[in-house]
């Protein structure tokens, strides 16, 4: 239930050349842990996230999810890997308008072919993890900024994912939601086994996280131990 990167390299055309995003990247994040990944903009982190997704292939190297080595796989079957075992958390919740909590959550149980009584007593169970079981029946237009991005979390484990990516996911709350959406990240992450990458600008957190990656023009540092800079 890990994630490993091994020797990615991935460039993009750049008029008559190309353009190296990242640079013989290694990454190892363990199941149940968090790897913090920091950088300035233009740094490369968006292309690991993106690499590590498995939206964008790599030009070498290989990306590894739960023992999966997605080089070679067809379109189809990446399309299968993202949805079972992929769990993607961006920095908008991007919630349907028409939905309730309860329905963000239980339509990607249902994309999954899950029985509908089976995904409801599931995304009941993830809403009172992230505290919003009250908020079952609610649409994106009652809820606030906070609620709204603890659902996107939610959503995000509903098919209980080997590996989860956040992209920036406090970047639209204020401080107290901010750290308070960090502490609901580890916590689950913590309790699902997942292997969690979470890019942020936000250095006041970090040593709520497992180890900290720090890249630069595509080349990342070796990682340290949070409270260990």
């Amino acid at each position: 239930m890990s994630l490993h990167l091994t020797d990615v390299t991935l460039t993009y055309p750049d008029g008559g050349a190309r353009l190296t995003a990242l640079d013989d990247v290694d990454l190892d994040v363990p199941a149940g842990t968090i790897t913090a990944l920091v950088g300035p903009s233009g740094s490369g982190k968006s292309s690991l996230l993106a690499v590590a997704a498995t939206l964008i292939s790599p030009d070498t190297g290989h990306v590894v999810i739960a023992g999966t080595d997605t080089t070679g796989l067809s379109r189809s079957r990446l399309t299968e890997l993202r949805r079972t075992r992929i769990g993607m958390v961006f920095q908008q919740p991007n919630l349907l308008p028409s939905l309730t909590a309860a329905e963000q959550l239980q339509v990607m149980a249902h994309l999954d072919g899950r029985a509908p009584r089976a995904a409801r007593g599931h995304a009941m169970e993830l809403l009172e993890a992230v505290g919003l079981t009250g908020q079952a029946d609610r649409r994106p237009h009652q809820l606030s900024g906070g609620q709204r991005q603890r659902i996107n979390i939610a959503r995000s484990l509903m098919n209980e994912p080997a590996v989860l990516l956040v992209d920036e996911p406090t970047s639209a709350l204020d401080q107290e939601r901010g750290a308070a959406i960090l502490d609901l990240i580890t916590t689950l992450t913590h309790r699902q086994g997942t292997a969690t990458v979470l890019v942020t600008h936000d250095r006041t957190h970090l040593t709520a996280v497992d180890q900290i990656v720090e890249i630069h023009d595509g080349h990342l540092r070796s990682p340290v131990t949070a409270g260990h800079r």
